[in-house]
C-alpha cells in the first residue's frame, strides 16, 4: 500500500476551490491557501472543504463513473471504443480510485484527530467551524460514505472506525504510520457503519439548530439537522442492503432511523454543487466537454424505457428531454450498449443522443442521496407501499424540474406498485448515481430489462444487408460483481491481500460480495 494512502494529514486543496466559498469573505483567502504539506496548519474547515470536494470527484471521475459504473448500470454506452461497456475494467480504474477515496478519508481522519487531540481541539473548534462533537459527527458520516463505496467496489477493504476498537478497523491509524493495514470483512464493515451513523446522526439532532463548518460545507452550508437527516437516511440505504443477511439488525436500525428523521423533500437531499469556473466543473463536464469528447451516449436500454418502448410505463416519460438530447436528426436515440468494437464506431455522435445539458452542466450538483431514494426504500420496506412509490417518482421528476402538469399525467400512467415497478422507477430516479444503481442492480436482480449476454442490442441494415450485433462480455457473464483490488496491494501489502482474497474469493469481477451472495 503506498504510503501517500495512509501517511498523516496527507490532502490536495486547489487554490480555485475558493471559488466555491463566494459567500465568505476575503479574510478567508489567506486561510485557504496555506500550504497543503503542512496540515499542522490547516483548519478543520478548509480540511473539510477539501475531503468533501476529494471524495466526490473520486466518486463520479471518468474511470470509476463514467467507464465503471454508469457503464455497468447500462445509463451510457460507449461509441468507437466499447471495451469498458462488455466488462473489459483495466486494474488501472482501481488503483486510482483506491488512493483517492484513501485521501480524503485521511483528511476526514485529520478532523477528528485535530478534535480530539487535548493540545490542539480548542484551536480546532475556534470560529465557524463549530464544537469539537459536531465536527466529529460530519466527518464520521462522510467516513460512512466513503467506507460504503469502497466496501461495494471491492469487498473486503481496510477499514478506519471511530467508535469501535477493533484490531481490524485501523487501517488510518497514524502513530505509527500504517502502511499495510489489514482488511476488513464487508459484514464487520457494514454493521460498524450503521453504528457510526447512529452515533454521528443522534450528536448532532441535539443540536440540531446549530451550525458546524459554516460555508465551507459545501453540502449543507453547516445544518445540524441536515446531517442528521443524511446519516439516517444512509442508515436505511445500508441496513436494506444488508436485508437478507442480517435480517434482525437491519430491522432494527431501519426502524431507528425512521423515527429520529430521514430525508422529507427534495430540500433534504445531500448534494455537492460544482463551479462553472476551472478548475471546480462537475466531473462528467470535465470528461466530455473540457477534454472534447463525445465518445460516451445515452444508452439505447434508457432512451427506450424513457420512450415508454421498454418497461412497465407505457408513456413518454418527462425527463427525457433532460436526462439526454436529441440527435442531429431531431430524434431521441440511444447508442446500442455494448457493441464490439467493429461496430461501436460506425454510429458517430451526431447520430446518437448524448447527456442532456442539465445533466452535463459545469455547474451540475452531485447527489450523494436523495428524498427520492429514501422513499423507495421506505416503498421497498412496507412491501412495496403505494404512497412511498408514488412520492419516491414525485420526487425525482420535481428535482429535475418538469412541470406539474407533466408529473400528473405521468403519475396517472405508473401501474401499481411491486418490486419490478418500485424498482424500475428507483433506478431511472437514481440516473447520474452510477455507483449506487451499480449496487442495487446487483442486490435486487433489477431492473429486467437490462441487456444480457446473448441479447440482440442493434439491427442494422446496409447495402441491402442486415447484421444483428449481439452483447458478448469480454469478461463474465453479465453485470461485474465488484472490482480487481489495485495491483499495488500485491506488492506493498501482499499478506493482508492473500488474507482477503481467501476469505472473500478470487480477485475477479465474478466474485461475489458478501451482501450479494
Amino acid at each position: 500500500m503506498k504510503k501517500s494512502i495512509y501517511q498523516k494529514g496527507i490532502f490536495s486543496l486547489a487554490i480555485g476551490m475558493v471559488t466555491l466559498l463566494a459567500s465568505c469573505s476575503d479574510s478567508h483567502f489567506e486561510e485557504i491557501n496555506k500550504d497543503p504539506n503542512r496540515p499542522e496548519n490547516a483548519t478543520t474547515t478548509t480540511i473539510l472543504l477539501s475531503a468533501e470536494k476529494q471524495l466526490i470527484d473520486n466518486i463520479r471521475n471518468e474511470n470509476f463513473s463514467l467507464r465503471g459504473s454508469q457503464l455497468f448500470a447500462q445509463y451510457y454506452s460507449q461509441n468507437i471504443y466499447s471495451d469498458q461497456s462488455r466488462y473489459d475494467i483495466p486494474r488501472a480504474y482501481s488503483d486510482t480510485y483506491w488512493s483517492n477515496a484513501y485521501k480524503a478519508l485521511n483528511n476526514l481522519n485529520e478532523i477528528i484527530i485535530l478534535n480530539t487531540d487535548p493540545a490542539k481541539k480548542d484551536v480546532a473548534a475556534a470560529g465557524v467551524a463549530g464544537t469539537n462533537a459536531n465536527q466529529i459527527a460530519i466527518a464520521r458520516i462522510l467516513k460512512a460514505y466513503a467506507f460504503q463505496g469502497l466496501t461495494d467496489a471491492f469487498g473486503n477493504v481496510p477499514y478506519q472506525s471511530y467508535g469501535n476498537p477493533d484490531p481490524e478497523f485501523q487501517a488510518l491509524q497514524q502513530n505509527p504510520e500504517n502502511l499495510s493495514p489489514a482488511y476488513a470483512s464487508q459484514q464487520k464493515i457494514y454493521q460498524d457503519i450503521l453504528n457510526e451513523l447512529k452515533s454521528a446522526g443522534d450528536t448532532l439532532i441535539k443540536y440540531k439548530t446549530a451550525t458546524t463548518f459554516g460555508n465551507y460545507d459545501v453540502i449543507y452550508k453547516g445544518k445540524n439537522e441536515l446531517w442528521a437527516k443524511f446519516a439516517n437516511s444512509l442508515r436505511l440505504r445500508i441496513a436494506t442492503r444488508i436485508r437478507t443477511k442480517l435480517p434482525a439488525e437491519s430491522k432494527t436500525h431501519f426502524e431507528d432511523a425512521l423515527a429520529k428523521g430521514v430525508f422529507t423533500s427534495n430540500a433534504d437531499n445531500a448534494v455537492f454543487k460544482y463551479q462553472a469556473l476551472a478548475p471546480n466543473e462537475a466531473p462528467l463536464y470535465r470528461a466530455t466537454v473540457t477534454a472534447n469528447r463525445k465518445d460516451f451516449a445515452v444508452s439505447h436500454v434508457l432512451i427506450n424505457v424513457l420512450k415508454g418502448e421498454m418497461g412497465t410505463v407505457k408513456v413518454e416519460d418527462p425527463r427525457l428531454p433532460i436526462y439526454a438530447t436529441k440527435n442531429a436528426a431531431g430524434e431521441y436515440v440511444g447508442q446500442p450498449y455494448g457493441l464490439p468494437v467493429a461496430a461501436a464506431g460506425l454510429l458517430t455522435a451526431t447520430d446518437v443522443s448524448l447527456p442532456g445539458a442539465a445533466v452535463n452542466a459545469a455547474s451540475y450538483g452531485e447527489v450523494l442521496q436523495e428524498y427520492a431514494e429514501v422513499s423507495f426504500l421506505v416503498s421497498e420496506y412496507k412491501n412495496w407501499d403505494q404512497q412511498a412509490y408514488i412520492n419516491g417518482v414525485t420526487a425525482s421528476l420535481q428535482k429535475w424540474g418538469v412541470a406539474p402538469a407533466d408529473i400528473a399525467t405521468y403519475i396517472a400512467a405508473l401501474p401499481k406498485a411491486d418490486k419490478a415497478n418500485v424498482l424500475n422507477q428507483k433506478y431511472l430516479a437514481l440516473y447520474t448515481q452510477g455507483d449506487e444503481a451499480w449496487s442495487e442492480i446487483r442486490r435486487t436482480g433489477y431492473p429486467t430489462f437490462l441487456v444480457k449476454p446473448g441479447d440482440v442490442v442493434w439491427r442494422r441494415t446496409a447495402n441491402g444487408q442486415t447484421a444483428d450485433y449481439k452483447f458478448q462480455p469480454l469478461f463474465g457473464e453479465g453485470v461485474p460483481l465488484r472490482l480487481y483490488y489495485p495491483p499495488k496491494e500485491q506488492s506493498v501489502n501482499l499478506v493482508n491481500y492473500q488474507n482477503a482474497v481467501k476469505a472473500q474469493g478470487n480477485d475477479d469481477i465474478t466474485t461475489s460480495l458478501w451482501w450479494d451472495k
